[in-house]
């Protein structure tokens, strides 16, 4: 009996996915439950698993194909079927094809090749095991299979041209989203930045004193984040204009305060929420942040982490960033940007003393927030920021 394999739900508003990659090819042995292929959606990265045992029969959909959600995308042939063979063991059985040798050597420490790649390994019965790659992630690119043409037939070509290689891929459905969402915000929203800066020593003083009963007391480093999200909140109650959003010719005040944090991954940054950060403790709010980023380098983030979000919070200091014009994710209307801690002279009391110095910046829609409320948030989140006892740590 033939069983089809159907793209599943793939969440609130999305449609439609990529094939980013098949586990299995034709003719394959499956086990049920047993990773058969990957989708990837503009939001999150889902698995597709084998309903029943069998042999993989077909596969409709190729790597790169565009699918929605009940689509058919391949069918197993039921059945029992033995243990899959090691990879080193398929290697050894398969012919000396050049073009399935490729297959092979590609699928086991180098990424997929590119179609021009291919047909210059396949045509010049290259073999690809003794290639360095030098691409993104170790890929093998045109200029290395060229390094191992004879020279007789390329060489003097190459010393006329030198080295112009290009490589065109095409863009992860994550990294279409964040290019379109990113150029809706600026087609939409009216935005500004305005600029501070922070004396962090008293934060770096108050983490120093109390991190080690922090970490015995909640299995949990405590961070500059968690000060972050807390002023952020402060400041967003009293200048409530920028926890809010426009809706046609409607302003809508959000009475509750989900805090966006943005986290780098490899294929492109998300900002997972933090639901309720208001009523969350330093603790908590900590945890939080590890187990959503976690998720999110995984590729295990949830629809639900990636929804809702009043406010957002971006921290570019940790790649060395000095200073930035962070976008707004739309439809909210402003988000702080965090920046790396360089000590730097400052006058205090009419003195010039050495302090760990960060600038913060905050981008907002000028729509709906004036000039003075920016300037106020941003005042009183640095004013948070430089008292921190005024949270209580363990609160």
């Amino acid at each position: 009996m033939s069983v089809n394999i159907k793209v599943p739900s793939l969440g609130e508003s999305v449609t439609e996915a990529t094939i980013a990659k098949w586990h299995k090819k034709e003719g394959d042995s499956v086990q049920a439950d047993e990773l058969l292929v990957e989708l990837e959606t503009d939001k999150i990265n889902m698995e597709i698993n084998a309903e029943t045992s069998g042999v993989l029969r077909s596969i409709k959909k190729d790597e790169g194909s565009v699918v929605k959600v009940g689509d058919v995308v391949g069918s197993i042939e039921e059945g029992e079927v033995t243990a899959t063979k090691k990879d080193d063991d398929t290697k050894e059985e398969v012919t000396s094809e050049n073009r399935e040798n490729l297959d092979s050597a590609t699928g086991s420490n180098q990424s997929a090749l590119s179609p021009a790649v291919r047909k210059i390994v396949a045509e010049k019965s290259i073999d690809i095991s003794q290639i360095q790659g030098t691409g993104k992630d170790g890929r093998i690119i045109k200029g290395d299979v060229l390094d191992k043409v004879p020279s007789n037939i390329l060489g003097q070509q190459k010393e006329i041209a030198g080295n112009r290689d290009e490589e065109r891929v095409k863009m992860s459905r994550l990294r279409q989203r964040i290019a379109e969402r990113l150029k809706e915000s600026q087609n939409t929203a009216a935005i500004l930045t305005t600029f501070n800066e922070v004396d962090m020593s008293k934060i770096m003083a108050v983490r120093t004193k109390h991190q080690d009963n922090f970490i015995k007391k909640y299995n949990v480093k405590l961070g500059f984040m968690s000060f972050f999200v807390k002023a952020v909140i402060a400041a967003l109650k009293d200048i409530p204009e920028i926890n809010a959003e426009i809706d046609g010719i409607d302003i809508v005040y959000k009475n509750y305060y989900d805090i966006g944090v943005a986290v780098g991954t490899e294929k492109g940054l998300v900002v997972p929420v933090i639901k309720g950060a208001d009523l969350l403790s330093f603790a908590d709010i900590e945890k939080t942040i590890i187990e959503l980023a976690t998720k999110a380098k995984e590729g295990r983030l949830s629809m639900d982490d990636l929804t809702g979000g009043t406010f957002s919070i971006t921290n570019g200091g940790i790649y060395g960033s000095m200073l930035s014009t962070p976008i707004i994710n739309p439809p909210q209307s402003g988000i702080l940007g965090m920046h790396n801690i360089v000590k730097r002279p400052v006058v205090v009391d009419d003195q010039i003393v050495v302090r760990p110095m960060m600038y913060i910046a905050l981008s907002y829609d000028h729509r709906i927030v004036d000039g003075k409320e920016a300037v106020t948030f941003l005042v009183k989140v640095k004013e948070f920021l430089e008292n921190p006892e005024i949270f209580g740590l363990m609160a």
